[in-house]
């Protein structure tokens, strides 16, 4: 017997909120068989799956639990049964006397060791493709409307929970993929840049050497060896920084530092660079304020380089660059500020990512392997700190990062 109309809709409720419980998917399968089962009033239920390069059906779930369901000796075919019909169909099939309607197949009886006398099937559709059958046998009386209401609703929720399962997986497979990938990028970055160490420093080393032997004669062509081998060696380091950092391998050395020195110090690193692009640089502090934090001097030093780099680099000629510091209770904050060429909104937020370059003519130009940014965001994040970006295209950029005052543990 059915179970009355108006303790349906709760029973289907508490079958639809159990695929989030977080259960398997096969507990959560067996729950949807096991409301089929009841609210139809029928003896037992199953759900088939069509497996394309068989041309039959396998057993997903069962409520007999037979331990063969879904061996190829238990397949059940498409053509002369209730679940390929309704598969074929789209639509629902009652059969009230099985023994006699050649649309049941006897296989369903000796797969589940009872003789079936009755049986409902619905199709499984997965975007309006059927991919499988619910079946339920052997109501007392005759099947009704009702209960196709409910085994079509209950195999919608089978069919949910099924693609959920392969979107699941999916996501796992990808997941490992991913971690694959990246471990073999991070293998890659570290033997090389190991591998390239050596030979970088010999070149630099014979080409220091050669500038002073040739006496000024070659100078050109020596400062050219020297810039772009520095520019390489500036490049494997970078790399290195963010790989050891992905790792776990970077060790912060804190200790009480005045980030106004620190500030101080990368100005008078970077003067040169902005007089030669004709850029005016400007510090502003708060008078009196060392802006005392507990951090690795030299790589929050690398960090604000890095950033100070950028601003000047992107800056028009006649432009300005603003470093400011401001101490806070908590933090110190430090930002660039710079007036020029500015960030696409679309990049803005990829900007620190490894690798990353904003494309167009106006920043191409300008070379680089986009690592800078990400060795900031690097450096920053080493010391429990946080760095971002606010532009406006064709206006400029801010820079900023903050360092609390101590280190977290």
């Amino acid at each position: 017997m059915s179970v009355a109309r108006e303790n349906l809709l709760p029973r289907l409720l508490e079958a639809a909120q159990s695929l989030s419980d977080g259960t398997d998917i096969a507990s959560r399968l067996r729950g949807i068989l096991a409301a089929a089962a009841e609210l139809t009033g029928s003896g037992s239920a199953s759900l088939i799956e069509y497996d394309e390069s068989a041309l039959n059906f396998r057993y997903v779930c069962a409520s007999w639990h037979d331990p063969d369901a879904g061996k190829p000796d238990s397949r059940i075919p498409l053509n002369g049964s209730v679940a390929g019909w309704a598969f074929l169909n789209r639509a629902s099939l009652i059969v009230d006397d099985a023994k006699n309607d050649p649309r049941h197949s006897k296989k369903v009886d000796e797969v589940s060791g009872v003789a079936v006398r009755s049986a409902l099937g619905s199709p499984v559709l997965s975007r309006g493709v059927p991919i499988g059958a619910l079946e339920v046998f052997n109501k007392p009386g005759k099947y009704t409307d009702d209960d196709i209401l409910v085994v079509e609703t209950l195999a919608a929720l089978a069919s949910a929970a099924m693609r959920n399962d392969i979107l699941e997986r999916e996501l796992a497979s990808t997941k490992e993929e991913t971690r694959e990938l990246d471990r073999l990028k991070n293998e890659f970055i570290a033997i090389t840049s190991h591998e390239l160490r050596t030979p970088l420093g010999l070149i630099l080393g014979h080409a220091t050497f050669l500038k002073e032997l040739l006496a000024g004669n070659y100078d050109e062509q020596v400062d050219s060896i020297v810039r772009n081998a520095s520019r390489l060696k500036e490049i494997i380091e970078s790399l290195t920084s963010v790989d050891n950092y992905q790792t776990g391998g970077a060790l912060v050395r804190p200790r009480l530092v005045s980030m106004a020195r620190v500030i101080e110090d990368v100005c008078a690193t970077f003067n040169a660079m902005a007089e030669k692009k004709k850029v005016g640089l400007k510090k502003v502090l708060q008078p009196g304020s060392e802006m005392w934090a507990d951090v690795d001097a030299g790589k929050i030093a690398i960090a604000l380089s890095n950033l100070l780099k950028n601003a000047i680099a992107f800056s028009n000629e006649g432009g300005e660059v603003v470093l400011r510091g401001e101490q806070h209770p908590d933090y110190v904050k430090v930002s660039v500020k710079d007036d020029g060429i500015g960030i696409p909104a679309k990049d803005l937020p990829f900007v620190f990512d490894r690798f990353y370059q904003v494309e167009g003519h106006l920043t191409r130009k300008h070379g680089g392997m986009g690592l800078g940014l990400s060795v900031a965001k690097v450096m920053v994040e080493m010391h429990g700190g946080r760095i971002w970006a606010d532009s406006e295209e064709g206006k400029g950029s801010v820079f900023s990062f903050i360092l609390p005052t101590h280190t977290p543990g």
